[in-house]
């Protein structure tokens, strides 16, 4: 056997197999082909989101549901108002459990896209940052101390049952975690494609399962901002985590048909796949995004006298939920002229005005329609 797995489920796996793995499970026809479809589709994606001029229509609005995708995956939950009222208030803690959970996980996104700009490489630093930002704790790799085991969910007849229990003991999981970064960041001793490094890595990361909260996301997170590193996406805007929740027990049991069975096969055409698909799917929604923006700055600017239409077309694509504050702050236009011009697109059937609490807010109706699907 060409990989040593997991012989005991109670026990601490120490002996986790450090990387590379072996090329002969990664060198396989179907797995280059469906290697050759993931890359094509994320080429076509970088290639539409570098066009766009107005990146914060991207960064806020498409990572944002990724956050909320990825969040649900760890059974976090949060309705689509209750998210972008959340985020439009200047005080994320102000918002409510779930939809400051998912909030995090967007901050994380973005804080490690910035942390690893330039020459910036992959490191202990960089996981513990995200694992930070996610779970609001403020240590970092888990001590011995910490008896931390993975226990089966639903509802079967082995839920609750010890799956899995990461490796444990003073040192290991720091050593564990340079060996990972090491195989991340040198090329020429490891020339594996990114997209197969980044699949490989994920697994590797939640073997490790280096933190006590939080390894769930802060790997999806790592996938996304991975791939932006090595220059595949200009920002961390991938949909990754749609993917996973859509297939969820499928991602489980690929980790799980490594860990006791060393099939890397399925684990790794399982995430080429998810590259591929949610590539696509990005792709799409940013084109939906574009053609209404320009559907709706075309008729502003055909039927009403509102100046500088552009910019206010850009500021309620920003995010589905505008205030009249946010227009201010921008210093797009004043208090009574950004609440006329708001008012006048909600007349026209643009946006919808609603009352949420205390506070008034404009939805942008097929921005939200479009990421809602």
């Amino acid at each position: 056997m060409s990989y040593k797995i997991n012989p005991d489920r109670l026990t601490p796996w120490n002996d986790l197999p450090e990387l590379p793995i072996a090329k002969e499970l990664y060198h396989d026809i179907d797995i280059y082909e469906q290697l050759g479809n993931a890359k094509a589709a994320l080429a076509r994606l970088h290639g539409r989101s570098i066009a766009i001029p107005n990146q914060g229509l991207l960064i806020n609005s498409i990572s944002l549901q990724e956050a909320k995708a990825s969040s649900a995956i760890e059974n976090i939950f949060t309705t689509d108002d209750e998210l972008y009222k959340a985020y439009s208030e200047e005080n994320v803690e102000q918002a409510n459990g779930a939809a400051k959970e998912v909030l995090y996980y967007r901050e994380a996104l973005w804080e490690g896209h910035q942390y690893l700009k330039g020459d910036q490489q992959l490191d202990t630093n960089y996981f513990v940052k995200m694992y930070r930002i996610v779970s609001r704790f403020s240590d970092g790799i888990r001590t011995p101390i910490a008896q931390i085991i993975i226990k089966e969910g639903g509802t079967g007849p082995n839920s609750g049952k010890t799956f899995y229990t990461p490796p444990r003991g003073k040192g290991i999981i720091e050593a564990k975690m340079e060996n990972l970064v090491d195989f991340l960041n040198d090329d020429k001793k490891h020339p594996i494609d990114p997209i197969l490094k980044m699949a490989i890595a994920h697994y590797q990361f939640e073997a490790i399962h280096p933190f006590r909260d939080g390894n769930g996301r802060t790997g999806r997170i790592f996938n996304i901002n991975y791939l932006a590193k090595k220059g595949l996406l200009d920002y961390p805007i991938l949909f990754l985590s749609k993917y996973i929740i859509d297939h969820k027990e499928d991602y489980y049991a690929g980790l799980a048909g490594i860990t006791q069975r060393g099939n890397w096969k399925n684990w790794l055409l399982y995430m080429l796949k998810a590259v591929e698909v949610t590539a696509n799917i990005t792709y799409d929604k940013i084109n939906e995004i574009i053609a209404a923006k320009d559907a709706i700055l075309a008729a502003i600017e055909e039927d009403t006298d509102i100046q500088r239409p552009d910019q206010l077309v850009n500021a309620i694509f920003t995010q589905p939920f505008t205030k009249v504050k946010h227009l201010i702050t921008s210093r797009t236009y004043a208090e009574n002229t950004s609440r006329r011009y708001l008012e006048q697109l909600t007349e026209m059937g643009i946006l919808e005005k609603r009352e949420i609490g205390k506070g008034y807010y404009f939805l942008n109706l097929e921005l939200y329609r479009i990421l809602s699907e």
